[in-house]
């Protein structure tokens, strides 16, 4: 009894989580993809990895010094 009590239980909660999930506001691929675009291209003169960056000290990628032991 106690099985089944507890599958019953479980059960309840799946359909309840698909019920919020069903619930929410989705949006077209398409229309998310477009929305990506344009991001992307109003954007792409603040991207450092498009423009290159200022100087070599703000480049989080640079070569890293070596350690020399004297």
């Amino acid at each position: 009894m106690d099985i089944m009590t507890s599958n019953l239980q479980q059960q309840r909660s799946i359909v309840e989580q698909l019920r919020r999930e069903a619930a929410l506001h989705r949006v077209p691929v398409s229309q998310a993809c477009s929305d990506i675009m344009k991001y992307v291209t109003e954007h792409e003169q603040e991207d450092c990895l498009l423009m290159g960056f200022t100087s070599q000290k703000v480049n989080p990628f640079r070569e890293k010094t070596s350690c020399s032991i004297l």
